[in-house]
């Protein structure tokens, strides 16, 4: 990958203008095999009835989605859920870290969850929680200072239908005003 890729945060207005490719992307990763809640075949209209429910959580601030993009168009997403019961507003939840098969290795997953990290910061959250099935997805969290809290066997099932663990991770982070009271 040589272009430029580029992060930025989507509007409800954007996920909807954008859902042709979000669902590109979705597709894409289910069949190369990742665990993300959908199973094989992944039909379009599947895919698009879920990033037309992720619009309506952006619209009602309940996520954040973050996508980068190269000249080509949309290569991987991320998301940060917020809408927590009342005694976990100090958390989110990290979901949906997909990236492009053509696109992997290019640093893309690294830099949508320092991303994903800062806007949990900005929104004031001081620990997340993420999930993953993907032993390549787990090193990346690991490198990235993520904790291991546990695997669950046959937690899920993968798209092909096969039964795989998923492994938790947590990771503490510094609401943006806390560090600001720090100076």
């Amino acid at each position: 990958m040589t272009h430029e890729i580029t992060l930025r945060t989507l509007s409800q207005h954007e996920v909807l203008a954008c859902s042709e490719q979000l669902a590109d992307v979705l597709i894409d990763c289910v069949e190369g095999g990742a665990s993300v809640s959908f199973m094989l075949p992944l039909t379009r209209t599947t895919a698009l009835q879920f990033w037309h429910d992720v619009a309506a959580g952006v619209g009602r601030a309940e996520r954040t989605l973050i996508v980068a993009e190269d000249s080509a168009g949309i290569l991987g997403t991320v998301q940060l859920i917020t809408a927590m019961p009342d005694n976990q507003q100090h958390r989110a939840d990290v979901a949906k870290l997909l990236v492009r098969r053509r696109a992997r290795g290019a640093g893309v997953g690294r830099r949508l969850m320092e991303a994903v990290e800062g806007a949990a910061r900005t929104q004031g959250r001081s620990v997340l929680v993420l999930d993953t099935a993907d032993a390549v997805a787990a090193r990346l969290y690991e490198r990235s200072g993520w904790q291991r809290a546990g695997v669950i066997p046959d937690f899920a099932h993968l798209p092909d239908g096969a039964l795989c663990a998923t492994t938790f991770f947590y990771k503490r982070c510094q609401p943006v005003d806390a560090m600001r009271a720090e100076r």
